[in-house]
This record gives structure tokens, C-alpha cells and sequence, in this order.
């Protein structure tokens, strides 16, 4: 069995807003599955196409990774730490710093 786990995982914003860990192919591939066919682009294509070929063992998982990554940026899904922005919402402390 092929490897599709990536190295790190990526955090995206998803749905209404929700925040995702996508720590393989398999969560990738299953997240663009669900993206609305009215806004698949030449980016989702591309990074469908990646994911597939990881799980079919054709390619390297992080090289789907990247493809994902480039998606999720363009479609300004990426997040950079949402372990980092929870924390901040529980506390009040990312309120404080929009007002500072």
C-alpha cells in the first residue's frame, strides 16, 4: 500500500467558514470531491487529477499536497495556523488585537 499521508497537514477554512485539517490525500481528494461543480476551476481540476494519481501510487503524496496547497490558496481556503487562531478566538485575544 502506498504511502498518502502528507508530511505536514494543511488547514483550510471549509463550508460555512469551518476549519479543516487535511492530513492526506484521501481528506484532500474527499474535500474536492465536495466542492460545488458551479466553482470547479482549471485549479480544482488540477489538484483532483494530483490526488488521484497519489492514491493510485503514480505520484508522490506531497507532490499532491502542493497541488492542494495552490488550490486552497487561489480559492482563499488556506489558513496558516488554525490551532493558533482558535486558541486566540477562546480567549478574547484576537478581539483585542483588531481593537489595538
Amino acid at each position: 500500500m502506498n504511502n498518502t499521508a502528507f508530511e505536514r497537514p494543511v488547514h483550510v477554512l471549509f463550508g460555512f467558514g469551518y476549519p479543516a485539517r487535511i492530513d492526506s490525500v484521501v481528506d484532500a481528494f474527499a474535500l474536492l470531491n465536495e466542492w460545488p461543480r458551479s466553482m470547479r476551476t482549471s485549479d480544482h481540476d488540477i489538484a483532483l487529477k494530483a490526488c488521484r494519481a497519489a492514491l493510485d501510487g503514480e505520484i508522490d503524496a506531497d507532490l499532491a499536497r502542493a497541488t492542494f496547497v495552490a488550490f486552497a490558496r487561489r480559492n482563499h481556503l488556506l489558513v496558516g495556523d488554525t490551532a493558533g487562531l482558535m486558541a486566540a478566538k477562546s480567549t478574547g485575544a484576537l478581539a483585542q488585537a483588531r481593537l489595538a
